[in-house]
């Protein structure tokens, strides 16, 4: 499997996610890189936590795809995803 972010930035992504489960209000279930027609997979939610910006929020998703450690995260402002280092 490929490294996802190999630049160290910040890459918008495509992020099928789950709202409104039981107490999880956000659940990222798979997400696709601009380009790519392969989707990743997330299989485990290691932990997720929010920080506020002014205003708004960004809600960060620690997950594993496969084998592979990666954060997601979603931009309450913009309503954009992101893959992120």
């Amino acid at each position: 499997m490929k490294n996802f972010n190999i630049n160290n930035t910040k890459e918008r992504v495509e992020v099928m996610a789950l709202f409104g489960y039981e107490m999880t209000p956000c659940e990222p279930l798979s997400f696709k890189r601009r380009g790519d027609t392969k989707t990743e997979e997330v299989t485990e939610l290691l932990e997720r936590q929010v920080r506020f910006n002014g205003n708004f929020a960004r809600h960060i998703f620690d997950v594993m795809v496969g084998k592979k450690h990666c954060r997601l995260e979603f931009d309450a402002k913009t309503l954009f995803w992101y893959l992120a280092a």
